[in-house]
């Protein structure tokens, strides 16, 4: 079978297609899958690019999307023919997050989905939205959940709430989605006005180029009649915190997902201890998540905002798309 490896010390052009054998056949509580899809995250890129050192000729991608080719003793969840996600941490099936760093990721600490077949446990995997097509499955993985897990299971989002969503890519798009859909008010950011039409287009019921307006937090401000937003997305990091902590309203929640911009800095606390606010780290979410955002998938008829398709062998190229900052929302792997 076809494999993506990544030789240390990284970098695009690291990235090598290979034959390596087939697996064979499942053993008890696994399944064997053929991949179509993967994605591009933010994480992806730390890991091909070097700046997050991997086990030398690993296989990346932290999110795959395939069907069910043969199922081991014991499984009963899927059948073979079932349309199936992978989960962004594989032993973290339910309850609090227990899980603080990245050994345990498929195309991080583990091998990943750069590849057409695998065979691992039926865990590892939920079955994708009814309707969906690999590409867009292999976009829920990461992006989706942590938006998800970020507004709904976190946040606690509601019908009249506010949202604020930074840039476009795919964790702030799925969240402008998933907040529209659930009937809040989203202001949205971006340097590009091309980019703004297309948030407005998508739903967004404010928008405020950040280049333009570097005060955006006060911004944020006004549009709310001065209380801020219920809920920030905050995917920046140190550069664009202090914003947020102006837009958040007093009790309000910030999920801190991104480092776009650093992984450190200085924050305002008593701006935030002020605001009484909520700053939670987040990374992704568990398998029951994941499943609870299918379901709420089905029902609300979201449908990923997918930019561009390369070819499994043109991963680099797709990683140097993303490099561009030209895409809008979400950059997919056909396998």
């Amino acid at each position: 079978m076809n494999v993506i490896s990544l030789a240390q010390p990284g970098g695009l052009d690291q990235l090598h297609l290979q034959e390596r054998d087939a697996p064979g056949e499942p053993g008890p509580g696994e399944v064997r899958v053929r991949l179509h899809a993967s994605s591009l995250n933010f994480h992806d890129y730390g890991v091909v690019s070097g700046a997050m050192p991997t086990a030398d000729g690993r296989i990346p991608m932290s999110d795959g999307a395939g069907v069910v080719e043969a199922i081991g003793k014991d499984v009963e969840e899927f059948r073979v023919g079932d349309s199936v996600v992978s989960t962004f941490f594989p032993t973290w099936l339910t309850g609090p997050a227990e899980v603080g760093d990245f050994t345990t990721v498929p195309g991080d600490g583990v091998e990943g989905y750069a590849r057409e077949q695998v065979i691992r446990p039926a865990t590892w995997f939920t079955h994708a939205p009814r309707g969906y097509s690999h590409a867009q499955a292999a976009t829920l993985t990461t992006a989706g959940l942590t938006a998800w897990r970020a507004l709904v299971v976190e946040g606690g989002l509601k019908a009249g709430d506010s949202v604020l969503v930074l840039g476009t890519g795919g964790v702030s798009i799925f969240a402008l989605q998933f907040a529209k859909a659930m009937g809040a008010t989203v202001i949205a950011t971006s340097s590009s006005d091309e980019k703004l039409a297309r948030l407005a287009a998508l739903g967004a019921d404010h928008t405020i180029n950040y280049r333009t307006t570097p005060a955006w937090g006060a911004e944020v401000k006004s549009l709310t009649d001065g209380r801020g937003v219920d809920h920030i997305v905050e995917v920046g990091g140190p550069a664009t915190l202090v914003q947020s902590i102006d837009a958040i309203r007093i009790g309000g929640h910030i999920s801190l997902i991104g480092v776009l911009t650093g992984r450190g800095g200085d924050i305002p606390t008593a701006k935030l201890m002020a605001r009484q606010a909520r700053l939670q780290g987040i990374i992704v979410g568990s398998r029951a998540h994941q499943q609870a955002m299918i379901r709420g998938i089905e029902a609300l008829g979201i449908e990923p905002v997918i930019d561009h398709h390369f070819a499994l062998e043109n991963i680099a190229d797709a990683f140097r798309h993303q490099e561009s900052q030209q895409h809008f929302g979400k950059i997919c792997l056909d396998i």
